[in-house]
């Protein structure tokens, strides 16, 4: 079923292996039907707050939020690789903080890869800094990744408490993986970009989008000091 999933023959989704085999193993009895049941009403609401946040990146990317991150990071940049580095690592580790890792990996990585293009440096640092970002930054909230959202539900912290817990882990990280990238791709950071520097536009900000997602991390807060799900918060953010 593994094979079959990371495989995709015929491009058909995972679902396609992974809902036969769990009943396969429900019908032999390797599972009791109660034993699922139970487990499915632990992790419902876990996988109903990813998919909200997941809709809430949706939005960001269709309000033009990442399409202003790549223009202001070009700004930022001045036509100098390392400071085009500093500014995807500053994007990345809050756009992964805030709204999941996948978003960094989807929607922002393209952008930094056209960007770096655009400006005739060499893609490779700013590339692979958003990819491992979208794991190194993922510490910080539980919305950003799904063992931390699996994490935050086991061990019955508030959304706050949790945050406030992982900020040193998270910036630590962070700037330990900074001084690595500086190191190891001084090389490319150090070459001349190739293409003519180009004035940018000013960055137009979907104020929208970034109210919609102020508001629901601070829904997400509010909900888990009441004792309410933050999975209510994320619902009310996506609609």
């Amino acid at each position: 079923m593994l094979v079959c999933a990371v495989v995709r023959p015929f491009r058909w989704p995972e679902a396609v292996f992974a809902v036969p085999a769990a009943g396969v193993v429900v019908a032999t009895g390797a599972i009791s039907p109660a034993a699922v049941r139970e487990e499915a009403a632990r992790l419902g609401p876990v996988i109903g707050f990813l998919a909200a946040v997941l809709v809430l990146a949706r939005l960001c990317a269709d309000e033009g939020l990442f399409h202003a991150c790549g223009t202001w990071m070009a700004r930022w940049a001045r036509h100098r690789p390392r400071r085009l580095l500093g500014a995807v690592f500053a994007l990345a580790s809050l756009i992964t903080a805030a709204l999941s890792l996948d978003a960094t990996v989807v929607l922002l990585t393209p952008v930094v890869f056209a960007t770096a293009t655009r400006m005739g440096a060499r893609p490779a640092p700013h590339v692979y800094a958003g990819a491992h970002l979208s794991n190194t930054a993922s510490l910080l909230l539980p919305v950003s990744n799904l063992t931390n959202l699996l994490a935050f539900t086991a061990t019955g912290l508030t959304f706050t408490r949790f945050a406030l817990l992982m900020t040193l882990p998270w910036l630590a990280a962070i700037a330990v993986e900074y001084a690595v990238f500086r190191r190891f791709f001084a090389a490319d950071l150090d070459a001349e970009p190739t293409a003519p520097e180009v004035a940018e536009g000013p960055v137009e900000l979907p104020l929208f989008a970034l109210l919609t997602v102020a508001a629901t991390l601070a829904g997400f807060a509010v909900a888990s000091a009441f004792g309410v799900d933050p999975a209510w918060a994320a619902a009310a953010g996506a609609t």
